[in-house]
């Protein structure tokens, strides 16, 4: 391409400035570097595309660079079919099918949590305090926020019961939960447990979690069950 000068809406530029021209494709600067001859540049390998406004952004690779990113797949399915003992054709296809069967495993171990947290309810139910006329069962349990909420849920299942349930690890998650015929809000405690030490969280009247609460379980569980009676005294 013959290179010409290009003027911008300002001063002209001193230098000239080549332009490579596809036409009808493409109008860029030319970047360098130039080689003597084509067979310099080696292997030339289209590494990914994607849409960009309103075209398409093409990235690619030349000599050592390209060579560098093959070895790199290479590898990755080398030791993806090493490790699954398939073909490499067969890959894709196994990936797959591993990835759908760890959702059903997710799938099944979410279940047997729930299942596990109806039997847990009734025992942690038990230790309830009769305040008012509603059971409040607050407790600290060695458990994750996922079971923490199944436990919670499930408790408050039963009439008259509000439910309080902390991790005993520090920061500490806090689920909150409510029957449907408590009158406190669940979400009113947790705000009221956050606005004391600190943390993050939200949820609406039946159930509210909480996070990054930097105090010990039993300084929560205290001033839960503070707010609860202030609340019932409103």
């Amino acid at each position: 391409m013959e290179p010409r000068e290009h003027k911008e809406n300002g001063p002209q530029l001193r230098d000239t400035l080549r332009l490579i021209d596809v036409d009808g494709f493409d109008l860029s600067a030319c970047g360098g570097t130039h080689v003597a001859r084509t067979g310099a540049i080696g292997i030339v390998a289209v590494g990914s595309w994607e849409r960009f406004k309103g075209g398409q952004r093409i990235e690619f690779l030349c000599g050592g660079r390209a060579l560098a990113r093959f070895r790199s797949l290479r590898d990755a399915v080398v030791g993806g079919i090493r490790l699954l003992s398939v073909l490499p054709e067969e890959l894709p296809a196994s990936i797959e099918r591993l990835q759908l069967e760890a959702k059903d495993q997710r799938r099944a171990v979410t279940a047997l949590q729930n299942e596990l947290a109806r039997y847990r309810a009734e025992e942690i139910a038990a230790s309830a305090e009769m305040i008012g006329d509603v059971r409040v069962v607050a407790q600290a349990l060695d458990v994750d926020a996922n079971v923490l909420k199944s436990l919670a849920t499930a408790i408050a299942a039963k009439p008259h019961h509000f439910v309080v349930l902390t991790s005993m690890s520090e920061p500490a998650v806090v689920v909150i939960a409510r029957a449907a015929d408590v009158k406190v809000a669940a979400n009113e405690i947790l705000a009221a447990i956050i606005k004391e030490f600190g943390g993050r969280g939200g949820g609406k009247g039946e159930l509210a979690q909480g996070g990054a609460i930097a105090a010990g379980h039993q300084k929560i569980l205290v001033a839960a069950r503070e707010e609860f009676i202030r609340r019932t005294h409103l």
